[in-house]
């Protein structure tokens, strides 16, 4: 990168407001995320959010996309590579001790524990997990949390968990606190499944563990019949089942990180 270019992001990501916005949008990527959204996330009025928009779109460091009628607005990620790589690099002159080494490949001398977030732990996650603990094999532990739990389990989830013909008695809603002390499990996989976990601020995970965005429409805001509550439901299902069983074929032993990372991505965008 060259030194100007790096200013021109420095200068950009130095006002708090529009650092937010950056650290939102890589939550959410490689996805991009509406205007609207970011401003009821971030709670800023939308004229500012426009300004920091324009201001970080100028530097380079996001982008943006029509979908019919929608903007949406992601972040450039060779950009924020290349801007981390000069403070490694060029400013830091490849010091190791301000560039921790990042393993390259996938441990695999143990089963993967794979986390599943969504803001309620009531359906989707729920979901996640019972689909990949009854995969064949014992290569996957699965388990799910959210980011403001609900009290029970969605009903209508439960069924179409039973109906699959799936285990659903130790399945609880969680807090995604249960997974952040220092006695929880080691994650290999962390997959947020729907907008607002992954607008949700969360530590970082020890052990860098391979992480992405898998959102879905959330099937409990349907409104209508049970029937048509029950058809949201099992379209969730479905679709997480096929994204889980596409992930389950990987060729774990075959694929670096960073492989493996564009592999996640690409199962979240499809």
């Amino acid at each position: 990168m060259e030194h100007e270019a790096a200013v021109r992001h420095f200068a950009a990501l130095g006002h708090p407001g529009r650092l937010a916005v950056v650290r939102l949008l890589l939550r959410h990527a490689p996805r991009g995320v509406r205007p609207t959204e970011i401003a009821a996330t971030l709670g800023m009025r939308p004229n500012t959010l426009s300004h920091h928009l324009a201001e970080l779109e100028v530097a380079g460091l996001i982008g943006s996309t029509r979908e019919g009628r929608s903007l949406f607005y992601s972040v450039r990620l060779p950009e924020v590579a290349a801007l981390i790589a000069y403070l490694g690099q060029d400013c830091g002159r490849g010091r190791p001790d301000l560039m921790p080494t990042h393993p390259t490949e996938i441990a695999m001398d143990h089963p993967f524990n794979v986390l599943f977030i969504c803001s309620g732990n009531s359906a989707r996650s729920i979901f996640a997990e019972a689909i990949l603990n009854a995969a064949p094999g014992q290569r996957f532990r699965a388990f799910s949390a959210g980011t403001r739990p609900n009290s029970r389990l969605n009903p209508f989830a439960l069924e179409v968990l039973d109906r699959n013909g799936l285990d659903t008695s130790g399945l609880r809603s969680k807090h995604v606190a249960e997974f952040e002390g220092p006695d929880a499990p080691k994650m290999d996989f962390v997959f947020t499944v729907c907008a607002q976990a992954a607008s949700d601020e969360c530590a970082p995970w020890p052990g860098q563990p391979l992480t992405a965005h898998w959102g879905m429409p959330d099937p409990a805001k349907v409104e209508g019949t049970d029937a048509e509550k029950g058809l949201a439901f099992a379209k969730a299902f479905g679709e997480l089942h096929r994204r889980i069983s596409a992930f389950t074929q990987l060729p774990f032993d075959q694929l670096e990180r960073l492989a493996l990372q564009q592999h996640l991505d690409r199962l979240g965008e499809a």
